[in-house]
């Protein structure tokens, strides 16, 4: 069973409680498909097995000994990525779009496309199972790829070890990641807030994920700082056949896990939290 954690903003502490499904069960595949800001591998520190390179696109690099500034590629750039600077043909890195289009067309060869392959994938163990993250590097593209990528070493792993479970923590929003995260699985938890912007990019997420007709559960966080606005998420999601899965309250034990590595679960079991997250985990599995 493939269960994706996602949220429609940031901040609503999806990654805590994937982290608490992680340790409620038995062992499993963790994969951390949060790539633009993976972090779960600070909680866990898993042993790495394998580190691969993931290339993410390419850059074009320009050979001034070859170039004869003719301008053609300025000229064919639909990305504005080139300019001239007092006679000399320039390529900003950060607008290249790795197209190929300008070395093609150079006709000096003077320009080389270079692969963007500062990202990695990580695999491992944990102590509950077994571990999966990709690592974008800054500025690099293709997170909906990486992504995938993660995904695919998760399913390899859990065949080679014979690991029934795998927990994805998704990043936030509803792009291309979000998707790559949640094409395919068998469940979809969709952590929310208390708070009006957080219902309605909740109402979003909810919107993506029906498209891949996966049934979803959402967890409400933190719903003793406005109740109201606890209701009133309860009630839309009522509205729209959407199960809530359970209601978790503002609990500072939860970063004082944090701080010592562990989930809510580890920490505290015994917790307010830590029982209805139990209780949340074994609705979701059923």
């Amino acid at each position: 069973m493939e269960i994706a954690v996602i949220s429609g903003k940031g901040g609503t502490g999806k990654t805590s409680i994937t982290a608490s499904f992680a340790t409620l069960g038995g062992d499993v595949v963790l994969a951390d498909c949060d790539v633009d800001a993976a972090n779960m591998y600070l909680l866990f520190n898993p042993v790495h097995d394998e580190e691969s390179v993931f290339v993410s696109g390419h850059k074009a690099v320009i050979d001034y000994d070859l170039c004869t500034s003719c301008a053609l590629c300025m000229n064919y750039c639909r990305f504005d990525a080139i300019s001239e600077d007092r006679g000399r043909i320039v390529i900003s890195e950060i607008s290249c779009d790795g197209c190929f289009l300008c070395s093609r067309i150079c006709p000096e060869k003077a320009i080389t496309m270079v692969p963007d392959d500062k990202s990695r994938m990580y695999s491992g163990s944990f102590r509950k199972g077994r571990m999966v993250y990709g690592r974008l590097a800054p500025g690099e593209e293709n997170s909906g790829k990486l992504v995938n990528a993660v995904r695919e070493k998760a399913k390899q792993t859990a065949a080679q070890y014979g690991l029934e479970t795998i927990i994805i923590d998704g990043p936030p929003g509803i792009g291309c990641p979000v998707i790559s995260t949640i094409s395919g699985v068998d469940r979809v938890v969709i952590v929310t807030e208390a708070t009006r912007s957080a219902l309605s990019d909740m109402e979003r997420a909810v919107e993506v994920v029906r498209k891949f007709s996966i049934p979803a559960f959402v967890i409400i966080n933190k719903f003793d700082l406005n109740e109201s606005m606890s209701k009133e998420i309860e009630e839309w999601c009522a509205g729209n056949n959407v199960v809530v899965a359970g209601r978790l309250p503002f609990d500072r034990q939860i970063t004082e896990a944090m701080i010592e590595s562990k989930s809510i679960n580890e920490y505290n079991p015994e917790s307010e939290t830590g029982k209805k997250l139990r209780v949340i985990w074994n609705k979701i599995v059923c």
